[in-house]
């Protein structure tokens, strides 16, 4: 009986995430995540072919486009990761946490900073100081969502590389979540109203 108990909290989430799913539209298939991927891995390739890059991943959600745009890029590369957030599991932001740096020395290097999305740009504009502050020689920004939206004068504004444009909704899957749920949906999707 108490094992069962303790399983409900558990089903009722899942029961209920399968329903935000059910209820969102979907903006972008596979497909059309997919082909952007390549046309982005493309200009990233001319870009930083000859510079020997270390691919910042930024965890959560830059897991899903990181890993897509690494099988794209056949020149040499170092990965690391970093993990900031002003969202945890929530649909809103806050204040920036830094909960994981980079192990690798960014001094004299060209970094590309990979994320899900360019939201307000707050947290990238974050990343990117960081970045230059541990003497980057150069700092790309590339995300596979950049949204429609103002964005306050000390966040980044526009990444160098983007895969898709969305209009001001809250988005999930390719690497992005709804509560800590949907990364792995099968595409890029906008929440319904009731969900927000």
């Amino acid at each position: 009986m108490w094992e069962l108990m303790l399983d409900m909290p558990d089903h009722q989430t899942a029961k209920s995430i399968k329903q935000v799913f059910s209820r969102a539209a979907c903006l972008y298939s596979c497909a059309q995540v997919e082909k952007a991927l390549q046309q982005m891995a493309n200009v990233i390739h001319r870009d930083l072919l000859d510079e020997n890059p270390i691919v910042l991943c930024v965890l959560i959600g830059g897991v899903v486009l990181t890993g897509k745009l690494l099988t794209l890029l056949d020149f040499p590369l170092q990965v690391d990761y970093i993990h900031a957030t002003r969202y945890g599991d929530e649909i809103r932001g806050s204040v920036l946490q830094w909960i994981a740096k980079p192990r690798v020395s960014l001094k004299d290097r060209t970094v590309l900073i990979v994320d899900d999305i360019l939201d307000g740009g707050i947290t990238l504009a974050g990343i990117v100081s960081y970045c230059q502050n541990q003497g980057a020689k150069a700092i790309k920004t590339a995300v596979l969502v950049e949204k429609n939206v103002f964005r306050p004068s000390d966040a980044v504004q526009k990444a160098d590389y983007t895969g898709v444009i969305v209009e001001d909704s809250f988005v999930f899957g390719y690497g992005m979540d709804y509560k800590g749920y949907l990364r792995n949906a099968p595409g890029i999707f906008s929440v319904a109203s009731e969900d927000h």
